[in-house]
């Protein structure tokens, strides 16, 4: 009696770990979708429509709006079963024209040299030329031990990519509290305006723009990012010299919020409907490129992982949906607006998956999730590693998909490609369609397709 009550207690863990053990017919049907997106994908031809026929599509901007329509069509060509628009309001920051920062005094010495500069998103700014020594520090407590020094000064904090990470999105995650925060950590000692080093580690002088805020209870002073090069200049001439001038000025401002949407595509589940498995990657971009990896790559995966099982005849036992998620950049209304839906509607959310780290070369998955459920989805990877998946972590996701988890506690997973060459265009002008490999973006739809197919088919 003992024993079959010890194995009565042993069953779920049991079940769950021969459940997800590969089996051959696993590797055959992830063979077949591989065959289909490898040959006969659509993705980088889709992420060329989207970047050169639309191109930057900041939330509220004209270009927003023809994304989605774009979404709308491409979904319906390809043959999505049922495809609507979900509606949520988002901001409209624009940034206007004119932005500039140059080099105008070396210790009393008229000297003019100009900088390669961005506006940050979401700054402020009335086109005013603001001019002022510099004040150049390396980070926060740097500036903290020269508070005294801040009043009047533009200040330029030099943190750059912590170099020893491998893992390049830890450096972004360590350097991007300057981007969020600089500009209020100045101003809060009177600085008159702030510029930080571009969230890279690029050896392009290429600025890169991102979402920055503003703490209302201190002025809402011009912020930018300049170039690496340009960086490493100012540092040294500060270094150098005991006075350094710069000229500065911004035009950002902020409209009315107006509609934005989802573009939502789903295929119904055929045993358990009820249970949600979403799959997505955010439809808006910074205006200042075409945003192909940023998350055009994240669209065009969620799209083709879609196209490649209504090819092969895919009949999914849960119902899948495929999300092209509105303002992730400097908002997350899109995200927020899906969960509250759900949660609104009481549905059932099993799973989330994004891609929104570039469409390079696939290398794992990240997860947020129960540590025995991440320990039971390791026993699929000899069924993802021909197509590159050779790592499952935890601590993973994707910005849109987090409120998910937090209304539903839903597992959360994000798509890893190599992170090494991400930085180099992410946010910058350089994120464009010619920087995007296409046997590589169709490998990243291979390593998706065939991980959502393993969760719909045995649960997560």
């Amino acid at each position: 009696m003992k024993k079959i009550i010890y194995l009565l207690l042993l069953m779920p863990f049991f079940g769950l770990s021969q459940a997800t053990e590969p089996s051959n017919a696993d590797a055959a049907y992830i063979k077949k979708l591989s065959d289909e997106i490898l040959t006969n994908g659509k993705a980088y031809d889709l992420l060329y429509e989207l970047t050169k026929t639309v191109g930057g599509r900041i939330a509220g901007s004209p270009a927003m709006y023809q994304a989605e329509a774009w979404g709308v069509n491409a979904l319906q060509q390809l043959g999505a079963p049922a495809v609507s628009k979900q509606a949520c309001m988002v901001p409209r920051w624009v940034r206007g024209s004119g932005d500039f920062a140059k080099i105008t005094r070396i210790d009393g010495k008229k000297q003019v040299r100009a900088l390669d500069v961005l506006a940050l998103g979401n700054s402020l700014g009335d086109g005013k030329k603001v001019e002022a020594i510099l004040l150049a520090v390396q980070n926060f407590d740097e500036l903290e031990k020269r508070k005294d020094e801040v009043e009047g000064k533009i200040v330029y904090f030099n943190n750059s990519f912590d170099a020893t990470l491998v893992k390049t999105f830890e450096a972004y995650g360590k350097a991007g509290q300057y981007r969020r925060n600089g500009a209020s950590q100045a101003a809060k000692y009177g600085a008159v305006g702030c510029i930080i080093r571009s969230l890279t580690s690029s050896t392009a002088n290429d600025p890169h723009t991102g979402g920055m805020a503003y703490n209302d209870s201190f002025p809402k002073i011009p912020a930018q990012a300049v170039g690496p090069r340009d960086a490493d200049y100012l540092w040294s001439l500060a270094k150098q010299s005991s006075t350094v001038k710069v000229s500065m000025a911004t035009h950002g401002k902020f409209l009315p919020d107006t509609t934005g949407h989802n573009i939502i595509a789903e295929i119904k589940g055929s045993q358990f409907p009820e249970e949600i498995i979403t799959i997505g990657g955010h439809l808006d971009s910074w205006d200042v490129n075409e945003g192909a990896h940023d998350d055009g790559a994240g669209v065009v995966h969620t799209i083709e992982v879609m196209r490649a099982f209504l090819a092969v005849g895919y009949q999914p036992k849960r119902t899948i949906r495929f999300v092209l998620f509105a303002n992730e950049e400097n908002g997350l209304r899109g995200g927020t607006a899906y969960a509250a839906a759900a949660k609104e509607k009481n549905e059932k959310h099993i799973f989330a998956l994004e891609s929104d780290e570039g469409g390079f070369t696939p290398r794992g998955f990240s997860f947020t999730a129960a540590p025995e459920k991440v320990e039971a989805a390791k026993r699929w990877l000899p069924l993802l590693k021909p197509y590159g998946t050779t790592s499952m972590d935890d601590a993973g996701g994707g910005a849109d998909i987090g409120p998910l988890n937090r209304t539903f506690n839903t597992p959360l997973c994000g798509f890893l490609p190599d992170s090494q060459r991400y930085f180099d265009v992410h946010h910058a002008r350089s994120d464009v369609f010619e920087n995007v490999n296409k046997r590589e973006l169709l490998l990243g739809a291979v390593n998706i397709a065939g991980l959502i197919y393993l969760v719909d088919k045995y649960g997560f």
